[in-house]
C-alpha cells in the first residue's frame, strides 16, 4: 500500500476511533449521569452526527449514524437492554440518523470545495497581481520577453516556461527545465490563436493575443492554473510585450525630436553667433575695397578686424564639429603619458592672440606627475575653459591656471575674477546651449562648456565649478596619473607668471 493510503487510512481509523468515543460519551451522560427520555437522547445524537459529518465527512457521519442506531435501540428504546431491530422506531431512528449524515456531510463537502475554490482563486489573483507589479519593474535594457519568462517561471512556480514573440520570432526559454515544442505549437499558437494542453506532461500552450490579434504564444509546465488564471496571465503578458514596444516606439519618437530640436537650436546660436563676426567681416572687407587711399595704419586695422572675426568664425565652426562628434561618438581617444606644464604651455601658446594684453598667472607643482590622457582632446578643453575665463573676466584682472596633485590624480584649475555664477545655474551651465544671465552679453554659443565637460569624462576625469556671485569662478578638472606615480607624496609648488602687456 502506497505511503499516501496508509496514512489516510491511519486519519480515517482515528476518526473513528473518535466518533465511536463520542457517541459513546453522549449515551453515558443520556443514560446514566442524566437520565433522559428517548426524545431528547435522539436529538443528541442528530445533532453529534451533524457535527460530525460537517466537521470530517460521509465515513466519519456514517460512522456515527449506525453507533448511534444502536445505542438508541439499547439504551433508550424498549424494551431497554435489547437490540430488537424490527421496531419501527428503530428504522425511523436509523434513517433519521444517516439522511442526516448523508445530507450534512454533502453540504459540508460542497462548502469545504466552494472555500478551497475560493482560496485558490484569490492566491491565483495574488499571484497575478504580483506578476502585473513585475512587468513594471522590467528592464528595458534587456529583452522584455526573456525577462517575463523569468518572472513567470518565478511567480507561478513552473518548471518550465517558454514564450514566443512573433515580432521578432524568438521563442525565450526559463525555468529548471526545458519547455518540449516537438510539433512547433508554440508557432502554431501565435498564428493560429490555438490552444494546447497535455495533462501527461502538465504542460499547455496558450496564444498571447492584443485584442483579436495574436501577438505570441506561451508554454507553461507544471504550473496549475485555473483558465480563467490562464487567460489573465496571458493578458498581462500582452500588455508587457506591447507596453515595451510602445515605450520604445516613444523612445525613438523623443530621441527623433530631440534630435531635430538639437539641430535647429544649434543653427539658431550659430547663426546668431555668425552674425556679428561676419557683419565686421563684411564692413572691414568694404572699407578696404571702396578707399584707396587709406594710411597703412588704417588698412592694417581693418585687416586685423577681419583676421580676428575670422578666427572668432573659425572657432565657432570647429566648437559645432566638435560637439558633432561627441554627441554621434566618433571620439576616438589616444591616451598617452602626457606631461602637465608642457600641456598648459602648449595652450597658452595657441592662446597667444588673446592673451597679449592679458595677465595669465601659471602656479604648478613641481614634479607633478605625468597624466594619462588624449593630449590633443585635453588641450581642446583647457583652451575652452581658459578662453572662457578671459571672456568672463574684466581685461586688467588675471586669469589664474594652476596644476597640483591629489590622490592619484592631477587636478588643473581655471580661476577668474568674473562676475561669478548662482548656485543655481552651476550645474546648468554645463548643459547644450545654455548660459547664465551674467553672461548672456558676451559672445559665445554655450557649447565650449559642454565640450570640456565631454572630453573629460572621456579621459576618466571630472569637472566641476565652485563660484559665488561677484567673486569670480574657479573651473576645476580632475584626470588619472600613470600607475608608476600613484603613490608620490606631493612636492612643494613652484610658482611661475605669465604677464603680457603691450
Amino acid at each position: 500500500m502506497p505511503a499516501g493510503a496508509r496514512q489516510a487510512a491511519r486519519i480515517i481509523a482515528v476518526h473513528v476511533a473518535i466518533v465511536i468515543a463520542i457517541i459513546a460519551a453522549i449515551t453515558w451522560v443520556g443514560y446514566g449521569l442524566l437520565p433522559v427520555n428517548e426524545t431528547t437522547a435522539g436529538f443528541a445524537y442528530l445533532l453529534a452526527i451533524l457535527f460530525i459529518a460537517a466537521r470530517w465527512g460521509l465515513a466519519e457521519s456514517i460512522t456515527a449514524s449506525l453507533t448511534a442506531v444502536l445505542a438508541y435501540n439499547f439504551f433508550f428504546l424498549p424494551p431497554i437492554g435489547k437490540f430488537t431491530i424490527a421496531d419501527p422506531q428503530n428504522w425511523v431512528a436509523l434513517f433519521a440518523f444517516l439522511a442526516t449524515a448523508i445530507t450534512a456531510s454533502h453540504f459540508s463537502r460542497q462548502a469545504k470545495m466552494r472555500a478551497l475554490e475560493a482560496m485558490d482563486r484569490q492566491k491565483e489573483m495574488e499571484t497575478l497581481y504580483a506578476f502585473s507589479r513585475s512587468i513594471l519593474l522590467i528592464q528595458p535594457s534587456q529583452p522584455v520577453a526573456k525577462q517575463l519568462a523569468m518572472q513567470i517561471a518565478q511567480t507561478f512556480n513552473a518548471s518550465a516556461v517558454a514564450l514566443y514573440d512573433r515580432e521578432s520570432g524568438q521563442t525565450y526559454h526559463s525555468g529548471p527545465e526545458d519547455f518540449p515544442d516537438p510539433d512547433d505549437q508554440l508557432r502554431k499558437a501565435a498564428v493560429e490563436g490555438t490552444f494546447f494542453r497535455d495533462d501527461a506532461t502538465r504542460s499547455l500552450i496558450t496564444s498571447v493575443r492584443l485584442g483579436a490579434q495574436p501577438i505570441g504564444s506561451l508554454g507553461l509546465r507544471g504550473a496549475d492554473l485555473s483558465d480563467s488564471a490562464l487567460q489573465g496571465l496571458a493578458n498581462l503578458v500582452a500588455i508587457g510585450l506591447e507596453r515595451n514596444r510602445a515605450l520604445a516606439s516613444a523612445s525613438r519618437a523623443e530621441a527623433a525630436r530631440q534630435s531635430d530640436e538639437l539641430k535647429s537650436t544649434l543653427l539658431d546660436a550659430l547663426a546668431h553667433e555668425f552674425k556679428t563676426p561676419l557683419t565686421s567681416i563684411k564692413a572691414a572687407s568694404t572699407a578696404l575695397l571702396s578707399s584707396d587711399g587709406l594710411e597703412p595704419g588704417q588698412r592694417r586695422e581693418l585687416l586685423s578686424v577681419v583676421d580676428e572675426e575670422a578666427d572668432r568664425l573659425s572657432i565657432l565652426v570647429t566648437e559645432a564639429i566638435q560637439m558633432a562628434r561627441i554627441e554621434a561618438g566618433r571620439v576616438h581617444l589616444r591616451r598617452d603619458h602626457q606631461d602637465v606644464p608642457g600641456l598648459i604651455e602648449s595652450v597658452l601658446e595657441k592662446l597667444k592672440p588673446r592673451t597679449e594684453e592679458r595677465a595669465i598667472q601659471v602656479r604648478i607643482s613641481s614634479q607633478i606627475p605625468p597624466i594619462w590622457v588624449d593630449r590633443e582632446l585635453i588641450e581642446v578643453a583647457l583652451r575652452q575653459l581658459i578662453d572662457n575665463a578671459l571672456k568672463y573676466s574684466p581685461p586688467d584682472t588675471p586669469v589664474r591656471v594652476e596644476a597640483e596633485a591629489e590622490s592619484g590624480r592631477v587636478i588643473v584649475s581655471v580661476a577668474d575674477s568674473g562676475p561669478g555664477i548662482p548656485e543655481a545655474e552651476q550645474t546648468r551651465i554645463f548643459e547644450k546651449f545654455y548660459r547664465a544671465d551674467a553672461a548672456r552679453h558676451v559672445p559665445g554659443a554655450g557649447l565650449g562648456l559642454v565640450i570640456a565637460r565631454e572630453i573629460i569624462h572621456a579621459n576618466g576625469g571630472e569637472i566641476w565649478v565652485e563660484s559665488k556671485p561677484g567673486e569670480g569662478s574657479i573651473f576645476r578638472f580632475s584626470v588619472p596619473v600613470i600607475a608608476a606615480q600613484h603613490n608620490s607624496a606631493r612636492p612643494p609648488i613652484m610658482v611661475t607668471e605669465h604677464d603680457h602687456h603691450d
